[in-house]
């Protein structure tokens, strides 16, 4: 399964939330790039699509806790175990988020 959506309507720094099948996916542009990860925080269940994005750090709005998006890892806890990352496909303006392992 994936998402498709054009990078024209991503807004940078802000987080969009999509869906892959019932899995929810956040999905940011960082200036010419553009990450997906899971958009639940693995320490809070907390939307990720609501936080803050600084660089290339997403932070949960509820604790704190921030995820590296170009790789899911943790920076900053209270979050330990790290988000799953989905793979992005540009073709120009087309984006597409594809699930992970296909």
């Amino acid at each position: 399964m994936s998402a498709q959506i054009k990078f024209s309507d991503l807004i940078n720094r802000k987080p969009l939330k999509a869906f892959i099948g019932e899995s929810e996916v956040c999905i940011v542009r960082v200036d010419e790039e553009v990450f997906a990860v899971a958009d639940t925080c693995s320490h809070s269940n907390a939307s990720l699509s609501e936080g803050d994005v600084n660089e290339f750090k997403i932070e949960c709005w509820l604790h704190g806790a921030e995820f590296d998006l170009r790789t899911g890892a943790v920076v900053t806890p209270p979050a330990t175990q790290p988000l799953q990352k989905y793979e992005v496909l540009r073709d120009g303006d087309a984006i597409t988020i594809m699930e992970p392992g296909r």
